[in-house]
């Protein structure tokens, strides 16, 4: 893996991978329009079971990354729905062709897949297939979430499938080895017979198993086959996916005690006792693990492991996190799962109020080596980790890091520099060094301790406010401008103007 997803936490170990792709020509409007409908369906209740399926969608996934799914399986594309524009029978074999050629690039882990057609009437339309739904139009598609549903509840089949049969193995001796790709070729010409051998195999499958277990909604056995498996791994140096076993023993943790979710504010706020007992027919929608349900039922038995040893305590979330972080940074081709696990650490610690740790997490961040980055990469790396200093608190290193992302927006390996990019993130550093370009947001004669990198940013706002009114002959450019002058001529004496 290249790419690290800057977006990820811890909650999404538990989820399923789907990707939503256009085929052929569709007009990026209403593909858009449509991907929003399919993702609306995050989270489905399974029918004669106590469990639900989490989801998460992707319109773009590189096929790289879907190597790693062995290694943890929240990575592993399982689904694949395609939207197509087809106007009439004789365009529909190609596009049920590009439609097979695009399964062939998820084929391997793809356990179920569906195309969604739009356009398309007459003969062919009115077949009744379980893979293909035919619609007369974009605007005509009532029935888009339920398909949808229909559709995860069958990738549900199959993921319990695999985990009723990989928890059951009986193959004793013969339980393969799981690999990351580049491990591949270090395990030619291996004893296969050893003893050394065969725990490395069955520690890396229960690691698997851990991990089918999360995503199909048993906690308390997921937590069960981590813990199994940091013994097994941990007994002989597989220190690699001893890493993925304790991050998945956090994962399952954080799932536990926060079943609000780490992803963000908006995650975390839960649904009152009135509007759980108004909407009881919702409830399994809802359900995280760990969760009553409103008549103060829980739906899952792993409610109870609160009191077990198997459910790691806040703190040790932190300690867990920091030991697979360490086992991740010896290989250097793990960069990109250091990294992510580095972002969920975060996340869980901007939750439990642990800035200063946190921050120290987003330092070793900073200095981990992902190779050769595109600019693009660049400007999004900085950005992320500005975010995330803001959402511990640290506003000021947040405003350093969003200087960075706005000056590669113009780096000189750029064709075309992106100013108006720049200028805005430029604009969004201020606050952090407690300036605003409104002269009456403060009293005349107020002094501030402006530091050195404030002096450079400032500055360069303004030139780049009067580059971009020149350029574009725009108001509103001039207007920042006047702005940012009367901030300084009142607040920063000492610096030069351009």
């Amino acid at each position: 893996m290249s790419i690290p997803d800057y977006m990820q936490c811890a909650e999404d170990h538990q989820t399923v991978l789907v990707v939503v792709r256009p085929v052929g020509i569709v007009p990026e409007d209403q593909f858009f329009r449509i991907y929003k409908r399919i993702a609306s369906v995050a989270q489905v209740s399974i029918q004669d079971s106590q469990r639900n399926l989490y989801i998460r969608y992707r319109h773009h996934y590189l096929p790289e990354n879907n190597e790693w799914g062995d290694f943890q399986t929240h990575r592993k594309v399982v689904g694949l729905i395609s939207v197509t524009t087809c106007g009439s029978a004789k365009e529909w074999p190609q596009t049920s062709d590009r439609f097979h050629s695009q399964k062939d690039v998820f084929g391997a882990t793809l356990y179920d897949s569906r195309l969604l057609v739009f356009g398309l009437q007459g003969e062919i339309a009115e077949q009744q297939r379980t893979d293909v739904a035919f619609y007369s139009s974009y605007d005509d598609c009532p029935d888009v979430e339920k398909r949808v549903e229909d559709f995860v509840e069958s990738i549900f089949i199959v993921l319990e499938s695999k985990r009723l049969d990989r928890a059951t193995d009986k193959s004793g001796d013969k339980i393969p080895l799981l690999c990351v790709p580049f491990e591949k070729k270090d395990f030619v010409g291996l004893d296969t017979d050893s003893r050394h051998y065969k725990k490395r195999c069955q520690g890396r499958m229960r690691k698997h198993v851990g991990d089918l277990c999360l995503q199909a909604g048993m906690l308390q056995d997921a937590l069960v086959h981590y813990h199994m498996a940091v013994e097994l791994l941990r007994s002989v140096n597989d220190f690699l996916w001893l890493g993925a076993a304790l991050e998945g023993l956090c994962s399952a943790s954080v799932i536990f005690h926060y079943p609000g979710g780490t992803a963000g504010k908006a995650a975390g706020r839960k649904p009152s006792l009135a509007q759980g007992q108004g909407q009881e027919a919702d409830a399994g929608k809802r359900h995280r693990p760990g969760a009553l349900t409103a008549n103060g039922i829980s739906a899952d038995t792993s409610s109870e492991i609160g009191r077990a040893k198997n459910c790691l305590s806040p703190e040790d979330i932190i300690e867990k996190y920091k030991e697979a972080i360490s086992y991740y940074g010896k290989y250097k081709n793990a960069g990109v799962i250091e990294l992510e696990a580095c972002v969920k650490a975060v996340r869980v610690l901007a939750i439990q109020k642990r800035a200063m740790e946190a921050s120290e997490f987003l330092q070793n961040a900073v200095y981990i080596n992902l190779g050769q980055l595109s600019e693009e990469e660049k400007i999004q790396r900085y950005s992320i980790l500005s975010e995330l200093y803001h959402l511990i608190g640290f506003h000021r290193k947040s405003a350093f890091f969003k200087r960075v992302a706005a000056m590669q927006c113009v780096a000189p390996t750029i064709p075309e520099p992106g100013w108006r990019a720049c200028y805005k993130l430029l604009l969004e550093t201020l606050p952090g060094y407690s300036l605003c370009l409104d002269p009456k947001d403060f009293s005349k004669g107020t002094q501030l301790d402006v530091p050195l990198l404030c002096v450079k940013t400032v500055p360069y706002t303004v030139r780049l406010s009067l580059q971009l009114y020149i350029i574009n002959k725009t108001h509103t450019q001039a207007q920042t401008s006047v702005s940012v002058r009367s901030v300084l001529s009142k607040r920063l004496n000492n610096i030069a103007l351009p």
